[in-house]
């Protein structure tokens, strides 16, 4: 049999129709919203947050207001379709139009965040600077540094998950893991001035909290040590998994701490792959006993 034999008589395309059917008929959002148009929102909306790191070309810095403006309005729009589609399934019992007033509202509240949220990333530029001896710049964080691309997408992903919106904030910060190797759940909460040195392999669960002037280094792990199970075998969802880190901790590479009970306190240090189930008051500092490594000239 030819191909084109085979593609003139097959049923492949006819049963993934099905398929698919029956998926976006228990799955309405699935017909509204693509990854790639949350991700062009995503970008347009950290465009406006920090102009001129995202874009094609730099800014024009005489032009940015109008920029800025013209920005603003279009990606409004865009937003509040997005959201408009994505909401159609949780609005049965509402007629479109009403359905649509929920989607202005939220958008005008998502962007009416946007200057808190970039007052956020301020400070998390200057803790960056202030924690890496190797940062000689702020342009240079901006530009290159994988903790402010994760959390500049995490802080818009945290407020939209705020607000209420399913689904778009775990793609965007899903879109950010795949960029960086940092695994950030938007429904984590994380204070000012937080920093994560080199980044790739941290993990932050949904329900963790951060505290302020926060700095984490490469592969730490803020987990759940399990998952309680209801009556069916399945894991019982909106309850506390995740550590809570108070302010001004540092926790360096490869730990892990698990627990929705675990609590670090405030002005802690928690060294490389320490592993903690159980919380640690303040100004503790958890390290692991020192290995006594073997170290043999090579014969020559």
């Amino acid at each position: 049999m030819t191909l084109n034999e085979w593609l003139a008589g097959n049923t492949v395309a006819a049963q993934l129709t099905q398929l698919n059917e029956d998926n976006l008929h228990h799955n309405d959002v699935l017909g509204f919203a693509t990854r790639t148009q949350v991700i062009d929102i995503l970008k347009s909306l950290r465009s406006l947050i920090l102009p001129g790191i995202f874009e094609r070309q730099p800014v024009n810095r005489t032009r940015l207001n109008a920029v800025m403006a013209t920005q603003l309005c279009s990606t409004a729009m865009q937003l509040c379709d997005l959201i408009h589609g994505v909401l159609r399934h949780t609005c049965e019992d509402e007629n479109d139009a009403d359905c649509l007033c929920r989607a202005e509202r939220l958008t005008i509240r998502i962007l009416e965040g946007l200057p808190a949220i970039r007052s956020l990333l301020g400070d998390d530029i200057e803790a960056a600077f202030e924690g890496d001896p190797a940062a000689k710049s702020s342009e240079e964080i901006m530009l290159s540094y994988p903790s402010l691309e994760a959390m500049s997408i995490f802080r818009i992903a945290h407020h939209i998950y705020t607000c209420g919106v399913p689904i778009l904030p775990r793609i965007m910060t899903e879109y950010a893991h795949r960029n960086t190797g940092i695994d950030i759940h938007p429904g984590a909460t994380i204070g000012r001035r937080f920093f994560i040195d080199h980044g790739t392999g941290v993990v932050i669960g949904e329900t963790c909290t951060i505290g302020n002037n926060v700095k984490l280094y490469q592969g730490v792990t803020l987990g759940a040590k399990s998952f309680p199970l209801d009556e069916n075998g399945n894991p019982i969802k909106g309850i506390k998994r995740h550590p809570d880190i108070e302010d001004n901790v540092v926790i360096y590479a490869g730990a892990t701490i698990l627990g929705g009970d675990t609590r670090i306190g405030h002005d802690s240090v928690i060294g490389g792959n320490v592993w903690l189930t159980h919380s640690a008051p303040p100004y503790s500092t958890v390290f692991n006993a020192q290995p006594s490594p073997v170290i043999k000239p090579m014969e020559g």
